[in-house]
């Protein structure tokens, strides 16, 4: 297993970890959570890195890089719903994407090709990804209103939704071809 594979299943194992710091109510908490989380974030942006640059491009990175992408960004998101900061709906959008997105490239994955993240996908996650630290961030802030901070985490996650749908639009009129509806 090479370097930037070893870093994809950091992330993973990262998800948990980062969750159970979230859900803990506590200041402290909520800051080792964000380092968490960042760090995860990170180690997105380095594995790719390694990868390319090294030549380490494998078929389990193509796979589980984008997976371990959606089990953090949807790790916050539900932690965010769990507090009653967001609702169901920007998760449900979200949630719905990614498992078309996951569909398509199973059905590639069946026909021999793999489908690496566009650039509209790996936007979506940076985005997402950017707008789940401030939104921490912002929690972790206490002379800011909950509500305030709550408002301004809402609109983030749905500026997250619409470039969520955006890319989820993209795959699916990219790969069309690979859906054999019959």
């Amino acid at each position: 297993m090479n370097l930037a594979n070893k870093l994809t299943i950091l992330r993973v194992i990262l998800v948990p970890i980062f969750i159970a710091f979230m859900t803990i109510d506590a200041l402290w908490a909520k800051i080792v959570g964000l380092l968490i989380f960042i760090i995860a974030s990170l180690t997105d942006m380095l594995d790719g890195q390694i990868a390319r640059k090294r030549n380490m491009i494998t078929t389990f990175g193509k796979f589980a890089d984008p997976l371990a992408d959606k089990m953090l960004t949807t790790a916050a998101f539900l932690v965010f719903m769990q507090q009653g900061i967001i609702g169901a709906w920007p998760v449900f959008i979200i949630l719905v994407r990614e498992f078309a997105v996951s569909g398509i490239r199973l059905a590639a994955a069946a026909e021999g090709e793999v489908i690496a993240a566009s650039f509209w996908g790996k936007f979506k996650t940076v985005t997402q990804m950017l707008s789940i630290v401030v939104g921490i961030i912002l929690m972790c802030i206490p002379q800011i209103p909950s509500n305030i901070t709550a408002l301004i985490i809402q609109i983030l996650v749905w500026i997250c939704v619409v470039f969520t749908v955006i890319s989820g639009v993209e795959y699916v009129v990219k790969n069309w071809k690979l859906m054999k509806l019959k």
